[in-house]
């Protein structure tokens, strides 16, 4: 099987992000057939911007390292560390190289406001043609960007744009009622992607509405860090440790020799 085709309306992919290799490692090792990468997850441990330029070569770092898991790979690109088109598909292409099957690439922008619709088909139509194999999935950010987010004719309009530029997957994170998510899956000839929400739709919910791919996105960085935090004030407090980790050795075995 490969990567697209664990993307099946109804029965969606579950696919955890992650920000270096032993949590990758650990998950595959868990069972799961592919994971992504997380932006937000790979700056803040840079000590850079979510999506900063600066960020491109460590993304590409984690890329390599993950190379050596029996596991497919999608890259979180951010907006391609790149207004060229050009640029962005060479990234594609060095990442491909790798071994990564899929790219998330997103329209919104640092500012709050979203890339103009053509120059972001532009980049997908570069990456598709520098990489025709590579999974595209095309994040539109109208409804994640704003407290008042617009009908969802707004996010497929983007969205058919994207898919008629090559995308292979539509990724609408911030989706949230389910006439529109259901409306998305089934307007869309492209898998849809959305973001697990704590406290929101269940895993079987989603899937119920018609939704191919579930992400994680910065859930599991944010995670970690308040239980890493609440391992140190644990032994502060002199209280239980609340969660129970790994052993040495078994961080150990899953790197490589």
């Amino acid at each position: 099987m490969d990567f697209a085709a664990l993307h099946r309306p109804g029965h969606p992919l579950l696919l955890p992000n992650v920000w270096e290799f032993g949590l990758a490692a650990h998950l595959v090792a868990r069972g799961f057939p592919a994971v992504g990468t997380t932006s937000l997850g790979v700056s803040a441990a840079a000590g850079q911007p979510d999506g900063a330029p600066q960020t491109r070569r460590h993304t590409v770092a984690l890329a390599e390292s993950l190379r050596s898991l029996s596991a497919f790979v999608s890259v979180d690109i951010a907006d391609g560390f790149s207004d060229d088109p050009a640029e962005v598909a060479a990234l594609a292409a060095e990442l491909a190289a790798l071994g990564v099957v899929g790219v998330n690439l997103e329209d919104g922008r640092p500012d709050g406001s979203l890339t103009d619709l053509d120059h972001q088909c532009a980049k997908i139509r570069a990456v598709t043609a520098q990489v025709p194999s590579l999974f595209v999935n095309a994040r539109t950010d109208t409804h994640w960007l704003t407290d008042n987010p617009p009908s969802v004719d707004v996010a497929l309009a983007r969205a058919n744009a994207y898919v008629e530029a090559g995308a292979s997957g539509i990724f609408i994170p911030g989706l949230k009622a389910s006439s529109d998510i259901e409306a998305a899956s089934s307007a869309l000839d492209v898998p849809l992607n959305v973001l697990f929400q704590p406290g929101g739709k269940t895993l079987s919910d989603l899937a119920a509405l018609g939704v191919a791919r579930v992400s994680l996105g910065s859930l599991p960085y944010r995670v970690a860090l308040a239980a890493a935090a609440d391992s140190v004030l644990a032994v502060a407090d002199g209280r239980a440790q609340s969660v129970t980790p790994p052993s040495y050795s078994e961080v150990v075995a899953l790197l490589p020799s």
